[in-house]
């Protein structure tokens, strides 16, 4: 026999046999040994010739292919030898490439399946004839629970150990860099013989090897561990952690909250005790009747508007507060309690430079003014969510305002949807506030007698939101009285005038005065200008031909407004960007508030992984892609719904507070901070169930790194949604954008057009992640395998940190879309 290492294939032979493997050929292209005229023994499959010449021989030579077709005989044990070439390559490591014995029962050539090629008495079986990937053939491949330390040597799997198909030792094998799926050298040791030939470059010597873990079940000749009972101690602790999370969570925050509260209230009793409240600004009621002079109305039927716009300092403030009916949304966090709401915002809104002790005096004045003292823990909550009654929410939103000390307060409502006793308390706590000083006007419809004697001025708007009287309330029954309008027995005044300004109920006046005049009379009452058109339309009542309308006042009334838009627009710009409140504390109290609804979707994404990881059909013949393609929908699935609750259940809390000066950015940032803790536990969460049922090769850490990359991502989608649509809306694409992207990212690229649009999709890029990393621990015999299924879907090996970049880049940038969009539509 000749020397064998003339009988190994160079690197054109073996070009040709990968070639073809990569065209998916059913044979190999012909060439000058094995043709249609010159067809030796040698080309059929399991034998192989030596080199017809003495020269020697050049294995690195890529573009000649030498003669052959001297000395044919069987493929050597340790190499395989493809039908149409001359020559032997030897088999990877994680093969198994015995010689063959003949089989007279089946005719075959045991362990393959070939047979032996008809009218060829000479031909015995050698060795292996092909190496492929498993699907196609999987002869070759050291068999499962078995481990081949050399291409023609299988032992079985000890106890303790487990070998997965292909393994060349007992314990598990990861590869410290990444191996390539492109032609390069490889090396195979074979009979103390070298030899290299044009493939792929394996690193085996660098592998790290573990073996099975602790309390897992690896019997003899395991393909894998048994690890379920990680799954089932890890679901046991979880659960129980979760409960105690259910069930305890109020407690402690309520045995927090009252811990400071009391702390709180002992240093307001030692302040009080060395020293006195500052003084308060006040106003004197001549000043109270000239802004209330100045203010315009723009509505009709008993509502209020104000339309002056005074210049006035950063010092003084001016509130406008529209407090909502008992079966609308509040204005305070429905999910902290009384104290934390008032608190926050004295905390923010305060001037900065102003002492703690100060503001706890004031905060402590607003809860006693108001009679908040008994449900001051308790938390506002909502129609679903039980917390404290209705009046008392509108006391809560008053408070909101109060704290700031404002110099005037505009109140739209705040006794709708009240009943008489809590109107009362209501507005005894704004008279209080109104002799400290505080400028109030409010916005009552069918306010009681007396509630309606509380007021000091009134203003009675006409229909067109024309004013009809504007002065004293112990005034208004006089001058109405001197007009003929008298207010009949057990009839309730400001009900009356009501009725008698909308045209319900005609006047018992003698001189024929109608509703519509009522406007024209208070002018010339007051020796107002009469407009033009009011002339024209009401006439017999000896009206004036004066009328004073300057050119130079409009100008100037324009200028004025044109420069409070402005300050306006100054002001809301650094009140996004320059104003960096810290609102993560009040976010996390929220959450942990939370704690129950959290604790539901962390079981829910518990039971996904653990029921993701038994029915996913992975395996090592598609790398796991069943499995993660389930868990990108999932896990997006599950984390987008609880994304919106993030956005969605405070846009109006939002509107009012940013215009009270508190910062958009640092609201949206403390959210999105606080948010970060599910993004970083729920991927543990999902895959401590899913990792130890699926069990694939890829390790713990590259699979956790990749679904961080796609929660942070998908959690970015989350806030989007949640700022431009509606509860409703956002929910439905919630559901349908994970499982419609999913899909399209798993289609065939078979038009370039399809093929641009899957590398656009997120769950493109974490399903190239997750297979890429998985893949990377495959080598050996399966290289063809990977390389093919790698060339299928069009991933990349490389491609692993740039998919996970475009995760994060993809979170990162819908969170600044979502900021954009919040400050654009905060008005609608």
């Amino acid at each position: 026999m000749t020397d064998a290492t003339r009988r190994f294939c160079t690197a054109a032979e073996a070009e040709i046999y990968f070639s073809n493997l990569k065209s998916g050929g059913d044979s190999l292209k012909l060439n000058r040994n094995c043709n249609s005229s010159h067809w030796v023994a040698g080309c059929e499959p399991r034998w192989a010739c030596g080199l017809d010449n003495d020269d020697p021989v050049d294995l690195k030579n890529s573009r000649d292919i030498p003669p052959r077709g001297s000395d044919c005989d069987t493929c050597c044990e340790g190499f395989f030898c493809p039908q149409g070439l001359t020559c032997m390559m030897p088999c990877p490591l994680g093969s198994y490439c015995p010689l063959a014995t003949f089989n007279a029962t089946t005719g075959r050539c045991d362990p393959y399946k070939y047979k032996l090629p008809a009218a060829t008495p000479n031909h015995t079986c050698g060795g292996a004839n092909m190496w492929v990937d498993a699907r196609t053939n999987s002869e070759v491949f050291c068999s499962a629970g078995s481990y081949c330390p050399t291409s023609i040597e299988q032992l079985p799997c000890s106890d303790g150990n487990y070998c997965p198909k292909g393994s060349t030792d007992e314990m598990r094998k990861f590869l410290d860099r990444p191996t390539e799926c492109v032609l390069y050298h490889y090396t195979s040791l074979h009979a103390s013989v070298t030899f290299e030939i044009i493939t792929v470059d394996l690193y085996a010597l660098n592998a790290k090897y573990t073996g099975c873990f602790r309390l897992t079940t690896c019997n003899s000749k395991s393909e894998s561990q048994n690890i379920h009972a990680y799954g089932v101690m890890l679901i046991a602790a979880l659960s129980t952690l979760l409960l105690i999370i259910y069930n305890c969570s109020d407690q402690i925050i309520t045995t927090r909250e009252r811990r400071y509260a009391k702390l709180r209230e002992a240093a307001a009793r030692t302040v009080k005790e060395k020293a006195q409240a500052r003084a308060r600004k006040t106003m004197p009621n001549q000043d109270q009747v000239k802004i209330l002079n100045d203010l315009e109305s723009e509505t009709s039927d008993g509502s209020e508007l104000s339309n002056a716009q005074p210049e006035r300092k950063r010092t003084e403030a001016s509130h406008l507060l529209d407090i909502p009916h008992e079966n609308e949304d509040i204005y305070s966090s429905f999910d902290v309690s009384v104290e934390e709401n008032i608190w926050f915002s004295a905390n923010c809104r305060l001037s900065a430079v102003l002492p703690k002790v100060e503001k706890v005096l004031i905060f402590e004045r607003v809860i006693e003014s108001l009679g908040l003292q008994p449900v001051w823990s308790s938390l506002v909550g909502t129609v679903e969510k039980r917390g404290i009654s209705g009046g008392q929410r509108k006391r809560v939103n008053v408070g909101l305002e109060l704290v700031v000390e404002p110099s005037l307060l505009s109140l739209d409502e705040p006794t709708s949807g009240l009943d008489s006793s809590s109107s009362q308390l209501l507005l005894r706590a704004l008279k209080r506030e109104a002799l400290e000083g505080v400028n109030i006007c409010a916005v009552v419809h069918q306010p009681s007698y007396s509630l309606f004697n509380m007021f000091d001025d009134l203003i009675l708007l006409a229909k067109g939101g024309l004013t009809a009287y504007h002065g004293a309330v112990r005034d208004v029954e006089d001058y109405f009285a001197g007009l003929g309008i008298n207010v009949p027995d057990r009839i309730n005044p400001p009900d009356y005038f009501i009725d008698v300004l909308e045209g319900m109920v005609k006047p018992h006046t003698s001189s024929g005065l109608t509703y519509e005049e009522l406007p024209l009379r208070w002018m010339l009452h007051k020796g107002y200008p009469v407009p033009p058109d009011m002339q024209l339309t009401v006439s017999g009542i000896g009206v004036p031909a004066t009328y004073a309308n300057s050119r130079n006042q409009e100008n100037l009334e324009f200028l004025h407004n044109l420069k409070y838009r402005v300050e306006t627009m100054l002001d809301v710009v650094g009140n996004t960007f320059f104003k960096p409140n810290d609102l993560s504390r009040r976010v996390a109290k929220q959450r942990l508030r939370e704690a129950r609804i959290q604790a539901i979707d962390y079981l829910i994404l518990l039971l996904a992984g653990a029921f993701m990881g038994l029915v996913a059909k992975s395996g090592d013949e598609n790398f796991g892609a069943p499995g993660y393609t389930y868990t990108v929908i999932a896990t997006s699935l599950l984390c987008k719904i609880a994304a919106l609750r993030t956005f969605s259940l405070d846009k109006l809390q939002y509107r009012r507070e940013r215009a009270s000066g508190i910062s958009s950015l640092a609201h949206f940032v403390a959210k999105d901070t606080i948010d970060h803790f599910n993004t970083l536990i729920k991927p543990l969460v999902y895959l401590s169930m899913f990792y130890f049922f699926s069990n694939p090769r890829s390790t713990f850490l590259d699979n956790y790194i990749v679904l961080l990359c796609v929660v942070y991502c998908v959690t970015g989608v989350a806030y989007t949604l949640a700022i431009f649509l509606e509860p409703g809306p956002s929910q439905l694409c919630s559901v349908l954008l994970p499982v419609v992207l999913t899909l399209l990212s798993t289609q065939p690229k078979d038009s370039q057009f399809i093929k641009i649009l899957t590398r656009l999709c997120y769950p493109s890029w974490a399903l190239e992640a997750f297979i890429v990393s998985n893949a990377k621990s495959y080598h050996g015999v399966w290289l063809i395998q990977r390389c093919g299924a790698l060339l299928k879907t069009g991933y990349n090996l490389h491609d692993w940190t740039l998919c996970i970049s475009l995760l994060i880049a993809a979170g990162a940038g819908c969170r600044v879309f979502a900021f954009i969009g919040m400050l654009a539509l905060q008005n609608k």
